[in-house]
Order: structure tokens, then sequence, then C-alpha cells
């Protein structure tokens, strides 16, 4: 994992992308660097979160013709910012990306990495992506604040990554068909007029992967209450719940009302979906998602 061993003096800083949406409040508080990834509409890039807002990339998504692609960030400018990280005195770097299902980022910076030598920088799959990769960032980023060590930060993220779950309810697939992001898509093509697919990160090969279709929005919240409603009955710790929105502020604020209201022992927080992931999973897409709640154990 490391190429210079464990230290407990190391001063180790935190990397992630634009897709952990992470409030502002939180990156300056623990002093992360957030790598923007690009949206592509046409011939023309923009930065998530830098170049374009999450409300004007779904105002584009609704009159553009063609659906748009998304950019790696370059190899060469990450090396160039471990390299910068470096000089500033950080000796060791957590590098935390989306999940390599759906994005080569990770494997390529893995190999990319190994160059580097002015520090140690240890490349980290989420195995997921939004504000549940999000989490995963600010508690390596307080443990390292805390004066953590490294071998502490990456047991500790090991452990709260096994402990995620989601559910996404989407409008259409053609978005993740057509960027190649669902496993299955061949189960549900053709038979999509007035459903609802349900969609999860698959637990094994952290895919994602429609498990279910139904015929309305309300069964299919009601659905992926269900699979959350499972998860707590199984769960030998306390849960933090997590309530995502495409662009439908409004839908997600009833969802996570009606949640706070049957489960008000348990803490719930809103997120969204940002133009990166909204390439894939379209506007209107609804999400409940779950982790071991790390403020409580």
């Amino acid at each position: 994992m490391t190429k210079r061993g464990i230290d407990k003096f190391m001063k180790i800083a935190i990397v992630t992308d634009s897709t952990a949406y992470l409030p502002q409040e939180i990156v300056e508080r623990y002093n992360i660097t957030v790598v923007p990834i690009e949206v592509v509409f046409d011939t023309k890039t923009y930065r998530e979160d830098i170049d374009i807002t999450t409300s004007e990339f779904y105002d584009l998504l609704e009159k553009s013709r063609e659906l748009p692609s998304t950019a790696q960030p370059p190899i060469g400018a990450m090396l160039k910012l471990y390299d910068r990280l470096a000089k500033e005195g950080y000796d060791t770097i957590i590098s935390i990306h989306l999940a390599s299902s759906i994005s080569g980022f990770v494997n390529n910076l893995k190999s990319a990495a190994e160059t580097v030598e002015s520090a140690n920088v240890v490349v980290y799959d989420s195995w997921i992506t939004v504000r549940l990769m999000g989490y995963l960032v600010q508690e390596a980023a307080e443990m390292a604040q805390d004066g953590k060590a490294l071998n502490e930060i990456i047991k500790r993220l090991n452990i709260l990554r096994n402990t995620m779950d989601e559910s996404f309810v989407v409008s259409d697939l053609k978005n993740l068909v057509k960027g190649g992001r669902l496993s299955n898509a061949s189960a549900f093509i053709g038979s999509m007029l007035k459903i609802r697919p349900l969609l999860e990160f698959d637990s094994v090969s952290h895919h994602i992967v429609a498990y279910d279709k139904v015929r309305s929005l309300k069964k299919a919240k009601l659905r992926a209450e269900d699979k959350l409603k499972n998860a707590m009955k199984d769960s030998k710790y306390p849960l933090r719940l997590l309530v995502i929105d495409g662009d439908d502020k409004e839908a997600g604020d009833e969802w996570a009302e009606h949640l706070r209201d049957k489960y008000p022992d348990l803490t719930l927080d809103r997120s969204y979906f940002g133009p990166v992931i909204g390439t894939h999973l379209g506007k209107g897409a609804l999400a409940i998602a779950w982790i071991r709640d790390f403020d409580k154990s």
C-alpha cells in the first residue's frame, strides 16, 4: 500500500474529486483538495462547480439535443498537484475518488501515483460516488487533522466503505446505457415505457445495476424504503441516512421530511447529484443512501 512505511508523525493531505459534493464549509474546515471532473456538451468543456453550477448544468441538459459526456482530470495535472502538496510539507497524500467500476480514473491514478517520489501517495477507491464518498473523505480529513496515522485512517475507511448502500430512482436509463455505466441494461431496455427503474451499486462488483422496476414514483420510493428497512434490521450499528436529488429539491425535501418523521433517531442529510453524476442519471433522479453513522460509532 505504501512505499515508505507507516509513520504516526506523517503530515497527511486529503484529495478527492468534485463528485464528492462536499459542502464548502467542510472543504475549508479540513483543508480538503477537490479536483474538478469535466462535463462536455458538444465541444465545450466545463469543470464541475467551477465553470458550471448544478442548476446551469440541468438547464443545459434540458436544452441540449445530444447527451453530455464526462472527462477525467488529466493525470499530469494530478501529479503536479501531488508535487505541490509535497512542497507544502505533506509527506503522505490520501487521494479518494469515485468508483473504478464507473470510471477508469482511480486505476489510472494508481498507476501514475507509483511514479511520485516527493510524497507517499495512497489512491483509494471509494467504490461509490456522490456524498457517500464525501463522507469517507470527511472522515479521513478529520482523522488526518487529529494526527491519526495512515494505517488507522485506511482501516477506518475500509470499515465505513463496507457499510454503504443506496437505492436510486431514475426517470429513464438512456444516459446510463449510452455511457455504458449500467451492467444489466439488456434486461430493462425495450420495456421502459412508464417504468421507474431502481438502481444500486452491486455489493460485489460495485457496478451500477438495475435491481427492480415499478410503474410509479410512489412505488419506487416504497421499494427503496423497504431496502433501507431491511438494512436497519440487519445492522449492528446506527445508520446515517442521505437523500439526494437531481435538480428536484422539492421532491428530495419531501422524501427527507417523510424519512425524518419515520426514523427520528437517525441523522439524515440532504445532498444533490451535480453535473458529472447528473450526466449519467439524468434530471429528476432521486436516491436514498446510508452508511454507518461515523459520528456515533
